[in-house]
């Protein structure tokens, strides 16, 4: 059974950074897209950046040159650095996978989902 598990988010200034993780359990597929997404009240999940299994990695323009994704294989784990928060970062933070290596933008392409972990950006 797979499962994915955020951790890290919190509540800091704007400026301030946080490092999200996103454990997975259960997931031994060779080839995968892994992304972060996030969602505040009110708006629609926003896709935030991915990594795939080649070590890939793409971000939205709102988060680029600010947010690095990062993998340990050994552990598992994918990794959100975001750096420079800004009060508009303020949202659920939810990691995905999906068990092929093209990524996509959409929600809907993805087979896993972690829970989410709340980060909240005040100015």
């Amino acid at each position: 059974q797979v499962q994915l598990v955020e951790s890290g988010g919190g509540s800091v200034q704007a400026g301030g950074s946080l490092t999200l993780s996103c454990a997975a359990s259960g997931f031994s597929y060779r080839r995968y897209c892994m992304s972060w997404f996030r969602q505040a009240p009110g708006k629609e999940r926003e896709w935030v950046g991915r990594i795939n299994s080649g070590g890939i990695t793409n971000y939205s323009n709102s988060v680029k040159g600010r947010f690095t994704i990062s993998q340990d294989n050994a552990k598992n784990t994918m990794y959100l650095q975001m750096n420079t928060l800004k009060p508009e970062d303020t949202a659920m933070y939810y990691c995905a996978a999906r068990t092929e290596d093209i990524c996509y933008l959409a929600s809907s392409y993805y087979n896993y989902w972690g829970q989410g972990t709340q980060v909240t950006v005040s100015s």
